[in-house]
Order: structure tokens, then C-alpha cells, then sequence
């Protein structure tokens, strides 16, 4: 039978703990389970949860956000995005229009959408317009685009892609020295579709305590359990505890449209700067809005220090900060008025430590 979340709990606190023991997640749905449920209320005092890179809103480059307005604004185009994104704001003066938001109530044609699924039946019923599908993500948001396009999409529809492998952001911080953690949670959504075979790296490459979790208690407590025993006896290996749904090889079918539709390479993550072979692009150009449309790309965007003046983001990501750490943060920054993208964002760390009502 399983272990109830206090018995995991009496067995966690139980363990002969270091002075500190600091844990990075890699997730925003991590991170709002770990809030809500109070878990670091309850955890032993030497335990550190931080939040890591597990927010593709908040790492979308600010080059793309911007090339997407600037297509809502001058071309004659539906533009479609997922719902955070349309709040996420860039660094322009405060006369231009400064996110999707915006764009739209100046009159751009711009839908919020919460599924790849609906971009199709956008363009199927305006088949007289073109539609730009400004899809951000990770490997679990990425792999539905995949599909969508390996089982054809009409000629009207376009993607202008930001997707984003989450495993290449930890590799960079623990090969450069940077990370300032003892050990590691994966994601569960994202080893659902690409295993835990993604994983590995951590254990063989730079011995760190790495386990698996879902999204609450019951899988999230079996998970630091596991890694803080790793830790205290040396012994360390990649631990599921998401088997419900989360195998080693992943889910094939999501992985063979993944191959079959896109490409692996270099990209740009806001704040944080270029990491190899972190990003997906389209194999095929006839579906590119990159090709199709005028390029609104500029190069004086591609640098690591775009995030807005004061704004810590990009350290709250990469678990250098905790969001109440931020110079702007309950100041200049709130949900209401988000100085950076942390702030906008349901996975943003920011957003929801203010929705776990902190605010010191």
C-alpha cells in the first residue's frame, strides 16, 4: 500500500540531514504544487527547494516575442498563442507597444488559444487569411505542434516556433560551474514523452542525486526522499517516482513526430544567452513564418542581458534567486503590472509565489 504524504514526511525528517540541503526542480508545475501544498513549511529546515528553468514563458527570447507583435501589427495575419504569452513584456519605451496584449487592443487580429488543436480549426474557418501559430514551449508543449504538422495542416497556417528542450539549461549550469545545488528533481511531464533516458547525463556525467516527480505530494515527497537519502549514503542514480506514467524510453509516438518534423539546435534563452542545442526548429520551410513573412528580427536583441532594467528573471530561473529576492519584486513588479515574464506566467516562479501569498 502506498506511503501517505505524512509518512513520507516522518521519513524525510528522519533522515541524518547535512546542515543544508539544497534541491533545484526544473518545473512550474513543481513549483506551484510545491507553494500551494506548503511543502517547504513542513520539510525539514536544511531543506532548500529552488525554483529552476521550468518556465518556457519566462526564457521565450525576446527577439521572437517581438518579431510575433510586429507580424500582428503589419501583416494582414491571425496571429494565435497560447494564453501566458500574451502578457509577457519586451524593452521598448513606453510610447510602443510593449506586448501581444497591446498589439491587440490597438486592433492586431491576435487569439489566445490553450491547445495546438485550435490553431487548426482557426485557419480551417478563415481559409481567405493567413494564421501564424507563435508556438513557445518545452519538449511537452513542442511535441503537439509536431503533430500536428507531421498529420498536415492547411497552406494557410504558419508556425513561428521559440520550442525549448528543458535538460540542456541544467547541463550548461552544472558544466559551468554555476549551479548551486546538491541535487536534482526532473520534470515528470516532459520525461513522459522523452524518458528518463534524458536524465542519465546528471548521474554519469556530474554525480549529483537526481530523482523523477509528478505533481504533488505523493510523488514529489517519495522524490526528495530519495535523492536526499542518495546524498547522505553516496550512492547516487536516477530514481522515477512517477511510474504511473513516466518509462524509460518515453513515449515513442510523440518522439517519432518530434524527429520526424523538427531539428535540434542552437537557440537563445531570455536573460541567460545561447545554449547549445536547446532549441527545435521546422525540418520543412513550407510552414516557416520565419520564411513566409518579412523578418521583424533584430540583432540588437540577441544578447543575454535583455530582461527589463532591475528585473532579476533571468537569476530566478537559473535558481540563483528566490523571486521575493528580486529588486522589483511586490515593488515595481506584480501580477497586475509584470515588469518580466516570471511575473506573467502560471509557471513563472514570480506569479506564483504571489499566488502562495508571499509578499516580503
Amino acid at each position: 500500500m502506498p506511503l501517505t504524504a505524512k509518512q513520507w514526511l516522518d521519513k524525510i525528517h528522519a533522515l541524518p540531514l547535512p546542515h543544508k540541503f539544497k534541491i533545484m526542480h526544473v518545473c512550474g508545475g513543481h513549483e506551484r504544487a510545491i507553494t500551494m501544498a506548503g511543502l517547504r513549511k513542513v520539510l525539514p529546515a536544511q531543506i532548500e527547494l529552488i525554483p529552476g528553468p521550468g518556465c518556457p514563458v519566462c526564457i521565450c527570447p525576446e527577439e521572437d516575442i517581438y518579431a510575433a507583435i510586429q507580424l500582428a501589427l503589419k501583416e494582414n495575419v491571425i496571429l494565435v498563442t497560447f494564453g501566458d504569452m500574451l502578457r509577457v513584456p519586451i524593452n521598448v519605451s513606453k510610447q510602443a507597444t510593449r506586448s501581444l496584449e497591446q498589439a491587440k487592443a490597438i486592433g492586431a487580429d491576435i487569439r489566445p488559444i490553450a491547445s495546438p488543436l485550435e490553431t487548426l480549426k482557426i485557419a480551417q474557418t478563415n481559409p481567405k487569411r493567413n494564421v501564424v501559430f507563435f508556438a513557445a514551449g518545452f519538449e511537452t508543449t513542442t511535441a503537439p505542434v509536431a503533430a500536428l504538422l507531421a498529420q498536415g495542416i492547411p497552406n494557410n497556417l504558419y508556425l513561428l516556433l521559440s520550442g525549448r528542450l528543458t535538460y540542456p539549461a541544467i547541463n550548461r549550469l552544472l558544466n559551468t560551474g554555476e549551479a548551486n545545488f546538491h541535487a536534482l528533481i526532473a520534470p515528470g511531464h516532459v520525461a513522459t514523452v522523452m524518458g528518463t533516458s534524458e536524465w542519465e547525463f546528471v548521474i554519469r556525467n556530474y554525480h549529483i542525486p537526481t530523482a523523477i516527480a509528478g505533481f504533488d505530494a505523493t510523488t514529489l515527497l517519495p522524490a526528495i526522499y530519495s535523492i536526499a537519502r542518495q546524498f547522505i549514503e553516496k550512492h547516487y542514480f536516477l530514481d522515477n517516482c512517477y511510474q504511473q506514467v513516466v518509462t524509460k524510453a518515453g513515449n515513442p509516438t510523440a518522439k517519432h513526430y518530434l524527429q520526424q518534423t523538427m531539428q535540434v539546435v542552437n537557440s537563445q534563452w531570455r536573460g541567460i544567452g545561447n545554449i547549445i542545442l536547446s532549441g527545435f526548429a521546422l525540418k520543412n520551410a513550407a510552414h516557416d513564418a520565419r520564411i513566409h513573412f518579412p523578418d521583424y528580427s533584430q540583432d540588437a536583441r540577441k544578447h543575454a542581458g535583455e530582461m527589463p532594467a532591475g528585473c532579476d528573471c533571468a537569476k530566478v530561473v537559473l535558481g540563483k534567486l528566490y523571486p521575493n529576492q528580486c529588486r522589483l519584486y511586490h515593488k515595481a513588479c506584480t501580477p497586475r503590472t509584470p515588469i518580466g515574464p516570471c511575473m506573467v506566467s502560471e509557471e513563472g516562479a514570480c506569479r506564483i509565489w504571489w499566488a502562495g501569498g508571499v509578499r516580503k
